[in-house]
Parts: C-alpha cells; sequence; structure tokens
C-alpha cells in the first residue's frame, strides 16, 4: 500500500527538534550561492580559463576547502565504515563528476540556456524515482509545484527563443544525462544521509569526483598557471561560494525536507542568476520570463502550504536511529 510522501504536520517535526521549514531555506541559500558562482564563472571564462580548467579548479580547491574546514571543526565527519568505500566511489563517479562531465559537454554544443533547463528536469526523474521505487504518493499540490517549476524555468532561461529542430542531438543527450546525474547524485545522497551527516556525504562525494577530474584533466595543471591576484580571489570564491555552500546546503535541505522538494525549490537558481545579472550586467529580463519566475516562486511557495515532514528525510531516520541506540 502506497503511503503519502508527507505524513508529520510542522507542529510534530518541531516536537521532535527536526523543522522542515529550515529544509527550504537552505535549498534557498544553495541556489543563490550557485548563481552567484556562475555569474563568477563567466568572468573567468572572459579571461582565458577554459571551462575544463574551470571544472578542475572548482573541485580541486573546493575539496581542499573543504578538507581544511573539516579538519578544524569537525574531524568527526571524516569517519566512515569500510563497508561504505564502494558505496562513496560510486556517488562521487556517478554523481559529483557525472554532473560536470555531462553539464560540461552539454554547454559546449547547446545554448546555456537549454543546458541549465535540461539539467533542472532532474525534478521530475526524482519524482518518478520516489513514486515507482520508493512507493510514495506524491500529493496533489507536489505535482502542481513540478509542473509550475519546469514551466517556470522553461520561460526564465528564455528556451522559447530557441529553435528545438535545430539543436545538437549530442548536446540534448549530455543534457538528459546531466539530470539524471543530478537527480541520481540527489537521492544516494538523500540514501546516505539515512547514516551519515550531509558534510560527510559531501565531502566523500567531492574528494572522489576531484580524484578523477585529476585524472581526466592532467593532474592539477589548472592549478599550475600564473593567476593574477583578482583571479586567484574569483576562484576561492567559486570554490567556497560557488562550489562547497551550494552544495552543503542542497544536502542540508535534502537532509529535512527530502531529495523531491530540494530538487524544485532548487530551480530558484536560474531566476537568482537573472537578477545578479540584473544587478551587475544590467541585463533585463523579458516579460515572459518574469512570468517564469513567478512560476518557480509559486512552485516553492505551493510545496509550503502545508507544513509536512517525512519520516523518510534522513534527518529524521538518523534521529530514530539514535534514539533506538541509546534505549
Amino acid at each position: 500500500m502506497q503511503r503519502p510522501i508527507a505524513e508529520k504536520t510542522a507542529d510534530e517535526s518541531n516536537a521532535s527538534g527536526i523543522n522542515p521549514r529550515r529544509g527550504y531555506g537552505y535549498v534557498i541559500l544553495a541556489a543563490v550561492c550557485w548563481a552567484a558562482g556562475g555569474s563568477a564563472s563567466k568572468f573567468l571564462f572572459n579571461n582565458g580559463i577554459t571551462p575544463f580548467q574551470m571544472v578542475q579548479l572548482r573541485l580541486t580547491t573546493a575539496t581542499m576547502m573543504l578538507t581544511l574546514w573539516l579538519l578544524w571543526r569537525h574531524r568527526n565527519l571524516f569517519k566512515i565504515e569500510g563497508k561504505d568505500l564502494p558505496y562513496f566511489l560510486v556517488l562521487g563517479t556517478l554523481g559529483m563528476a557525472a554532473i560536470n562531465i555531462t553539464y560540461l559537454f552539454a554547454i559546449s554544443r547547446l545554448n546555456v540556456a537549454v543546458a541549465i533547463l535540461l539539467e533542472y528536469l532532474a525534478s521530475i526523474f526524482i519524482a518518478l524515482y520516489a513514486v515507482v521505487f520508493m512507493r510514495d504518493r506524491l500529493t496533489a499540490l507536489m505535482k502542481l509545484a513540478i509542473v509550475c517549476a519546469i514551466a517556470g524555468c522553461y520561460l526564465v532561461v528564455g528556451a522559447y527563443n530557441i529553435n528545438i529542430l535545430n539543436m545538437n542531438i549530442a548536446g540534448i543527450i549530455s543534457g538528459l544525462l546531466a539530470a539524471l546525474a543530478f537527480a541520481w547524485w540527489s537521492i544516494h545522497g538523500e540514501y546516505g544521509m539515512r547514516r551519515y551527516n550531509p558534510w560527510t556525504v559531501l565531502f566523500y562525494a567531492m574528494l572522489v569526483a576531484s580524484v578523477e577530474w585529476n585524472i581526466l584533466h592532467p593532474p592539477l595543471e589548472s592549478l599550475l598557471h600564473v593567476y593574477t591576484i583578482q583571479i586567484w580571489f574569483w576562484i576561492i570564491f567559486i570554490a567556497i561560494v560557488g562550489t562547497v555552500l551550494p552544495f552543503g546546503f542542497y544536502y542540508e535541505g535534502i537532509n529535512l525536507i527530502r531529495s523531491t522538494r530540494a530538487s524544485i525549490t532548487s530551480t530558484l537558481e536560474p531566476i537568482m542568476a537573472g537578477i545578479f545579472a540584473f544587478i551587475f550586467l544590467n541585463e533585463v529580463m523579458e516579460p515572459l520570463q518574469l512570468v517564469g519566475g513567478g512560476l518557480v516562486i509559486t512552485a516553492v511557495i505551493l510545496l509550503q502550504i502545508k507544513q509536512e515532514h517525512d519520516d523518510k528525510a534522513p534527518s529524521f531516520m538518523r534521529a530514530q536511529s539514535n534514539k533506538e541506540n541509546t534505549a
């Protein structure tokens, strides 16, 4: 028998010390950070850094930063069981590394707007997985939110101005694979968080992806160039604000509200990118893009009309496990 995807009210979840509203806040912060990192990446591209170098810089530097932070503040989060090493290897390979590879190839063959739109189809794949494999039943509000989010994203990125029939087939396939990789990374990251802290799961996924990118691309090649202080500032900015924080916040969001709600909420990213472009680049959004932004915001609001907590959320499952172990 199928069970509703949301079962506990906000008051009940607050009583247990878990507040799902914070989950939405984390994902919104992730969207803001991703958008800021994207704008910074454009600056580096304009200064001669190639996309392949950018990905290597991003993952390698971000992994270094996250390692230093964990060593300083949370050394206990490095601890994992040996039997889980294959899980983290697969998560880093088919998740973090695959997201970067497929998305990079997609934007090299397609309009960037189309690549963004294709990647955010991940929310549909996540919802289908939840229904088919997790036996969850999406509420009517969640179904409507998914429709609003995808339609809104389509309008925000201006995909209506693009001739679909003339798009590169390989690029489209790669964009869809990027969506699958993002969905897979979200779902299986959620699975790992049932046992581990979100930052532990993120660290090992990022470590694996970083090592693999330094195999695919000449090891540390992008770090050996001579950069100005300004360029290094933006490299560090992208590593922290554009990578560690958004991926970490996104996992913190999944930890509280699960991957389906988190993926829908993350479609706020192109809206934030448009706002940054307006502020810093004087780019003005078209009327249809503004309508799309409204649809995405509507999707996020729909998710919160009835604040509920899912008893399959990783934070709740870990809390229950800890209670049982200390009983």
